[in-house]
């Protein structure tokens, strides 16, 4: 069995779609600062809105805003880091489809199971935690290195943020201030689509 170890490479980190999605992100960011609170009722993830109002623009517009900016720039780095190698595997449109699939899906798992939920939900975690999903499957013996000092292979630390997340949501609920139902539809969805590519 071969290990690879990850290498981070500006020359094939920042493909064309993951550059784009960064600087959205980044932007509507700007947007969120210089607007009222409001804005995250109505772009993002309220499911009672999605249900009553039928507010179904927010199982896209979430993604995009964020809590905060270290909210924003631990997402940031997590697309950085497993999704241009994705996009370079896979191709900008693939990419782009898998990462609203598992985006927009990770959606509907909280919008379907907490149909009352009032509190937004923001933030592209879900969609990543399909990317995570899809490098470990892809890269099963990708090393990775948690906090850059200790190595796992993808596979194992694919796993493990599930189970964390999982342990997290049962122990939590809804009521602990992080989307894990969020995560988890995530993860869900990047498993649908790795068992089911189309």
């Amino acid at each position: 069995m071969t290990y690879q170890r990850y290498q981070f490479s500006l020359g094939y980190g920042f493909p064309p779609m993951l550059k784009k999605l960064m600087i959205i992100m980044g932007a509507v960011f700007l947007l969120q600062m210089l607007v009222s609170s409001g804005i995250n009722f109505y772009l993002g993830l309220v499911p009672i809105l999605v249900w009553e109002k039928f507010f179904l623009w927010q199982l896209f517009t979430y993604i995009f805003l964020h809590g905060g900016i270290s909210h924003l720039l631990f997402n940031l780095l997590s697309l950085w880091m497993f999704g241009g190698e994705l996009e370079n595997y896979w191709g900008s449109k693939k990419f782009l489809f898998y990462f609203f699939f598992c985006g927009i899906g990770a959606a509907i798992c909280t919008v379907i199971l907490t149909p009352y939920q009032f509190i937004p939900i923001i933030g592209a975690s879900g969609a990543i935690y399909g990317i995570l999903l899809a490098f470990g499957w892809l890269f099963p013996n990708r090393l990775i290195y948690v906090y850059f000092l200790f190595p796992i292979p993808a596979k194992y630390f694919v796993i493990i943020f599930g189970l964390l997340e999982f342990f997290y949501f049962s122990a939590e609920g809804t009521g602990g201030g992080i989307a894990r139902l969020t995560h988890l539809g995530g993860l869900l969805f990047g498993l649908i689509y790795m068992a089911y590519p189309y």
